[in-house]
């Protein structure tokens, strides 16, 4: 497969996750630090390999389309996860 085409599968599993969250109103605290730590992860993983393309491919504004891309989803279901998670530790625990 294309350097290419890599790029673009990962920039789609990124725009398919914005697209495809949870709602994390509903669930409890455990299963919000589960999902937390997946996309944690995942974020993770996608710097890996976007810093690899960065090495090795030719078309850099592609390159970094997906450092944004990728950035700015993680950072906001990060956040959204964060608060929600802050919530519910304060319903589930501190009460």
């Amino acid at each position: 497969m294309e350097e290419s085409d890599e790029i673009q599968k990962l920039i789609n599993e990124t725009n398919f996750k914005k697209t495809n969250s949870k709602n994390y109103e509903k669930m409890n605290a455990k299963e919000i630090s589960k999902e937390l730590r997946t996309i944690m992860k995942f974020e993770q993983e996608a710097h890996k390999k976007i810093e690899e393309f960065g090495k090795t491919h030719e078309n850099q504004d592609l390159v970094e389309y997906a450092k944004m891309i990728s950035r700015n989803t993680t950072a906001r279901e990060i956040t959204e996860l964060q608060e929600t998670y802050l919530k519910k530790i304060d319903e589930e625990y501190l009460k």
